[in-house]
């Protein structure tokens, strides 16, 4: 964050901490606004998914996986296939925190339960066309970033660059159709 406030990046993206980092929690629940508001640098964190064990016991790494927690923070990053993990419909959240989110981590997700990262245009759960739509119509002033596994391409140096074409079109065709 002081790296950003050097270099006069505008925005840092967080996870929330996990649930043994008590100061670190503490000074993002009760400092993080005012941190934002006198640096210039916004903090947002990171929507995360709980992360499930063998033998459940209801075990939780981050302090701040639930909806309930994240009204905490003043700005949000929303991580689509994140999201997905966590059963959370990424049109209604980002309904419910709009005037908060400053950045979208943005992938598709296979649904089986963990963070896939899927490419936006391959099929997955969910709605990213509309999504998309919806931030265009709303005027989304934040960054939107594609945070893809792109493993099965890194093999193939034009098979990766066709990949990364068409998930900028795909993104591109839909954030401006509302501007238009």
């Amino acid at each position: 964050m002081h790296l950003a406030e050097e270099v006069g990046a505008p925005l840092v993206v967080i996870h929330p901490p996990y649930v043994w980092q008590v100061r670190f929690r503490r000074w993002a629940q009760e400092n993080l606004a005012e941190f934002s508001e006198r640096t210039g640098v916004t903090v947002a964190v990171e929507n995360m998914f709980p992360i499930r064990l063998r033998g459940d016991r209801g075990l939780r790494f981050h302090a701040s996986q639930d909806l309930e927690d994240i009204d905490r923070f003043p700005h949000l990053v929303l991580d689509t296939s994140h999201a997905a993990v966590s059963n959370l419909d990424i049109r209604e959240f980002y309904g419910q925190y709009r005037d908060r989110i400053r950045h979208v981590h943005l992938s598709n997700n296979a649904g089986k339960g963990w963070d896939s990262h899927l490419p936006v245009h391959q099929d997955g759960v969910l709605p990213l066309g509309e999504f998309l739509g919806d931030l265009a119509a709303d005027g989304f002033t934040g960054s939107v970033s594609l945070e893809l596994d792109l493993r099965p391409w890194m093999q193939d140096e034009d098979e990766l660059r066709g990949v990364l074409v068409q998930n900028r079109e795909f993104c591109e065709r839909r954030l401006s159709v509302a501007r238009a």
